[in-house]
């Protein structure tokens, strides 16, 4: 089944898909996606249909599309691409999504916002102009100006101003207030926060997307080409809040995110910095810290720091004061899809990159012994 320009489902008939000798582009068959983009490859816009998925992601995935399938029609890719991604959500996980959208509405039927300025882009207020400019300019080389780069593939840098963090923080505070009066059952940003709201939920989603397009994934696409920088389409928005009566620190872990951008909001504090101890992938998680690795970062008010999703880090316990921080989780479904056909990741996770370099070290030796042993037997 697929839908058609006006919405309906329709069958699609074998016909329909042509065949290839690797089955790829057999719908309802083993759909999967090739590893490469086709970046020459315009997608089409799917903002019309009504699908169970942002319609970004399916612009996203096109590229990624086997490449008998880049001229068929619209019905056809939307069927093999949902196919995929239904893989990864259940009939249970649908309807978690469809309740999550219910529980929005009410919010945002009920919620009064406070400041309704920042629930849409307004780039020359939310930015610092340095930002603005990188940003406009769109290079490795203007992104490098604004930016330190303390670690491979960790960057800091100056972004909003100080007016923006301020509306933010106190429109978290006055949404915390109303879920307060109101006894608002919220959802918190994840299992590790007990503290702080999910931004998308009261409103702020399309701001954030547009953030996420228009100001994370220019950067991205210079920098993390390796982890699906180039194919962000989805994200989470929230803010988290540490200090008095609020969460103290974060252990351990590593973020459901492709890229993370993390920004302090302000507040006067001490402690609760960052500590990032290397970019590992799912199988090495757990592996031990390598020299190198070590990199601890304080919070600056008006600051970003961007990383890996995959970079492991936590935050130090806050010992005075309170702070609020923005983060906003950007994920690409092309490169999570992708990532189960491989199984080298030396790329970007250090664990990988060692084993390999071990591996060709013995390697190496072993051939040099091999070598030394023929010379010696030769010489006898």
């Amino acid at each position: 089944m697929s839908q058609n320009q006006n919405g309906k489902w329709v069958r699609i008939a074998p016909e329909q898909v042509r065949g290839s000798s690797n089955g790829h582009v057999e719908v309802g068959g083993s759909n999967r996606l090739c590893i490469n983009p086709q970046k020459d490859h315009k997608s089409e816009s799917y903002e019309d249909l009504q699908l169970e998925f942002n319609p970004l992601v399916f612009s996203s995935l096109e590229q990624y599309l086997p490449p008998h399938m880049l001229n068929l029609s619209r019905e056809v890719k939307v069927q093999y691409m949902r196919n995929i991604l239904l893989r990864y959500l259940p009939e249970s996980e649908r309807i978690r999504i469809q309740k999550h959208k219910e529980y929005r509405h009410r919010i945002m039927l009920n919620y009064p916002p406070l400041c309704k300025q920042i629930y849409s882009m307004d780039a020359e207020k939310f930015f610092t102009p340095s930002f603005l400019r990188a940003v406009e300019e769109n290079s490795e080389a203007s992104f490098r100006s604004i930016m330190a780069e303390p670690r491979k593939g960790l960057y800091t840098f100056e972004m909003l101003q100080p007016q923006f963090c301020e509306m933010l923080m106190s429109e978290v505070d006055n949404f915390e207030r109303w879920v307060h009066d109101t006894k608002f059952r919220i959802m918190r940003p994840n299992i590790m926060n007990q503290y702080g709201a999910v931004l998308d939920d009261f409103g702020m989603e399309s701001m954030l997307e547009r953030l996420m397009n228009d100001f994370i994934s220019p950067i991205s696409r210079v920098f993390y080409t390796e982890i699906g920088g180039t194919s962000l389409d989805s994200h989470h928005g929230f803010v988290v809040e540490y200090g008095i009566n609020r969460d103290v620190e974060l252990g351990f872990h590593v973020d459901d995110a492709e890229v993370t951008l993390n920004i302090c909001l302000g507040n006067e504090f001490s402690g609760g910095e960052l500590f990032f101890r290397g970019v590992r992938c799912d199988e090495h998680v757990n592996s031990d810290i390598q020299p190198g690795e070590i990199f601890d970062y304080p919070h600056v008010p008006g600051h970003a720091i961007l990383h890996p999703g995959r970079h492991r880090h936590g935050a130090r316990p806050t010992t005075s004061g309170n702070r609020m921080n923005l983060i906003i989780w950007c994920r690409s479904s092309a490169f999570r899809e992708l990532k189960k056909y491989r199984k080298d990741f030396s790329s970007w996770c250090g664990e990988c990159r060692r084993k390999k370099k071990e591996k060709e070290r013995l390697l190496v030796m072993a051939t040099q012994q091999e070598l030394m042993n023929r010379g010696m037997q030769s010489a006898s």
